[in-house]
């Protein structure tokens, strides 16, 4: 019962939000937009999804306990200071139909708790990026794109040196061909959890890098401030999110969210048991 008074009061909520004409309303771009940008532009990306957005609100989330020092953080960094390190946030602030049932509801319910949240931290003089850059395929309910989007996101890499920035289960581009158009890679190994917590120690060890490199974050909560530092030192820097993922996901035109089996693989043995060889020796730094 309490469900669907939720999902009830989401739908009543979300189409006050629709059909009234509400000034300052947030905009975001489009994912081809935010791919375009990313491939014609030197520009770093920091993206937030309904996790930063429950960090943001002063809660835990499943790989990031809170504390009210990265609560502050990410609130300023959604205000969106700089010109040439574009923030990404849902494209959920006009017309939901692009997205799957479920998803709707969700992003739906999402607002129902959030749009608050959006409207006292979102720069309403700017124009955001999407967020589904790095979520485009399972939430989207026509996936006709999805092949074209991923071959233009390996675009962006293309001919670059990668620093992957990760926790020791991600494997970001491990099994797969996410990366192959780079000219090479190169890993520095966070923890699973809480690497909020090694923010200094983490960050020093990507600035023993010059800075044509391009760095690659995939460290939840904790990639927005050390996309910001870094992006201030003068390097380029993508925060990636779940992409890998999402492109596990669409290589395998899955209809669900599956676990992927490379994410339950801890440790150098492990690691060498199934075969990730490459991915060890591309491995410069552990921060653990």
């Amino acid at each position: 019962m309490k469900q669907i008074i939720k999902d009830t009061l989401a739908r009543i909520s979300y189409w006050l939000y629709r059909t009234h004409i509400m000034k300052n309303r947030i905009r975001v771009h489009t994912i081809e937009e935010t791919i375009k940008e990313l491939i014609v532009s030197e520009k770093s990306m920091v993206r937030f999804g309904d996790g930063e957005l429950t960090v943001i609100r002063g809660k835990s989330i499943k790989l990031q306990r809170n504390n009210p020092e990265i609560s502050k953080q990410l609130k300023r960094i959604l205000g969106y200071e700089y010109d040439n390190m574009i923030v990404t946030i849902p494209e959920i602030f006009g017309d939901l139909s692009i997205y799957r049932k479920e998803s709707r509801q969700f992003w739906k319910e999402h607002l129902l708790f959030y749009r608050k949240w959006y409207r006292e931290c979102c720069n309403t003089e700017k124009v955001y990026y999407s967020t589904s850059i790095s979520r485009f395929y399972y939430a989207y309910r026509d996936k006709s794109k999805c092949g074209l989007w991923a071959e233009q996101i390996r675009q962006i890499w293309k001919g670059k040196e990668l620093v992957i920035v990760e926790g020791e289960r991600t494997h970001n581009g491990v099994g797969n061909d996410l990366f192959s158009t780079a000219s090479s890679i190169e890993r520095i190994i966070g923890p699973a959890s809480n690497a909020y917590d090694r923010l200094d120690e983490i960050l020093n060890c990507c600035r023993t890098y010059s800075k044509d490199k391009l760095f690659l974050i995939s460290l939840g909560a904790a990639a927005k401030p050390i996309t910001e530092q870094l992006f201030l030192e003068g390097y380029r820097v993508l925060d990636i999110g779940n992409l890998d993922t999402e492109y596990e996901w669409y290589l395998h035109q899955e209809s669900e969210k599956v676990p992927l089996p490379k994410n339950e693989i801890i440790g150098e043995e492990a690691n060498k048991k199934a075969g990730y060889h490459a991915y060890l020796d591309q491995i410069k730094y552990y921060v653990l």
